[in-house]
């Protein structure tokens, strides 16, 4: 049965697509699966490089392809990528134990070998944003020579004392028995987030619309990242224990004592071609969440493009993604 919280975001959201603020997501197939995840196949040049995005487990994966102007999916096909979707199951009856090592490990490795299958043998580039972006960082630091490079999309991978304001607010107020529960509600997370940081998640949110009222573009825009955020994701309560507790709290990737698939890993595991992308005006993920692992990598194989944000994308967390300046400036960049 669901809460009266995810029933309410549930109205919002179809009333919000009877307006006409639905995803508009462009054709794809399914080319492998499993109980935990599946691949989405949407073309492109058959002789182009293969990319693997990884969509973040907690929303649904069309913030990728959320309208033909501001989508990463159809801008990288146009540019003859050949472009795969790794896209999350809701978990099932048994998942509640499914933590890091499942989901960074086992599954994005199964899907890479997938993609990598489809592709005749090409090694895909592995790309992610926020949370998608640092299980993909997890998975290219076990297995590098596995992907021809990495790009990270305001991913964080360091969470050291005082490097950001929602890490210290979600390590105060998470405490490690908070997630002794099988499955963790999409709408439990959200709302610590809100609790976390409401400066981010409420109040930047409503400056952000009235900065849209007078651009119908950005109007729309940010109108289609409000109901893409009212899509909720459960997870595991094991993953959520795990990535509050070794990453937030821990800092056990940037300190280089992670565990995935059986190999302790860290910044100078990540021996391949890396591409991150911040947006300074991002609080969740602001420079300070990976410049210092980029600096602990091997030398030369990093490199970091900063952009300032923009207005009409809702959550600036977002931006990279769905920004009009983001495809026109950042994203030629990130294809070359």
């Amino acid at each position: 049965m669901l809460a009266p919280v995810d029933t309410l975001r549930q109205i919002q959201g179809a009333a919000l697509e009877r307006l006409g603020f639905g995803p508009t997501e462009c054709g794809y197939r399914i080319v492998a699966q499993s109980a935990r995840w599946r691949v989405r196949a949407y073309g492109g040049a058959s002789s182009g490089p293969p990319l693997l995005i990884v969509a973040a487990p907690i929303k649904r994966p069309y913030i990728w392809d959320l309208a033909d102007q501001v989508s990463p999916v159809r801008h990288c096909l146009r540019r003859g990528l050949r472009v795969y979707l790794l896209e999350w199951m809701p978990p099932v009856p048994g998942d509640q134990d499914a933590g890091l090592d499942n989901y960074a490990g086992r599954s994005i490795g199964e899907a890479v070998a997938s993609v990598t299958q489809q592709a005749g043998g090409a090694k895909p580039v592995l790309m992610g944003h926020s949370l998608g972006g640092t299980l993909a960082a997890l998975f290219a630091a076990s297995d590098p020579s596995s992907v021809r490079g990495l790009v990270l999309l305001s991913a964080p991978l360091s969470f050291e004392p005082g490097s950001c304001r929602f890490r210290e607010a979600i390590v105060a107020m998470a405490p490690p028995t908070l997630f002794a529960i099988e499955i963790v509600p999409g709408s439990l997370l959200s709302e610590l987030s809100v609790m976390a940081t409401p400066e981010t998640f409420v109040w930047s949110r409503l400056v952000d619309l009235g900065l849209s009222i007078g651009d119908p573009h950005a109007l729309t825009l940010h109108a289609r990242v409000e109901r893409w955020a009212l899509d909720e994701f459960p997870l595991p309560g094991r993953l959520v224990h795990e990535i509050f507790e070794w990453l937030y709290r821990e800092n056990r990737f940037c300190a280089g004592t992670s565990q995935i698939r059986n190999k302790i890993v860290g910044p100078s595991s990540m021996k391949l071609p890396l591409l991150a992308v911040v947006n300074t005006s991002d609080a969740v993920a602001p420079p300070s969440s990976i410049a210092p692992c980029i600096e602990a990598m091997p030398p030369g194989y990093a490199r970091l493009i900063e952009y300032p944000g923009e207005t009409g994308v809702g959550l600036q967390h977002l931006a990279v993604l769905v920004g009009p300046r983001a495809h026109a400036e950042v994203w030629p960049a990130i294809i070359s």
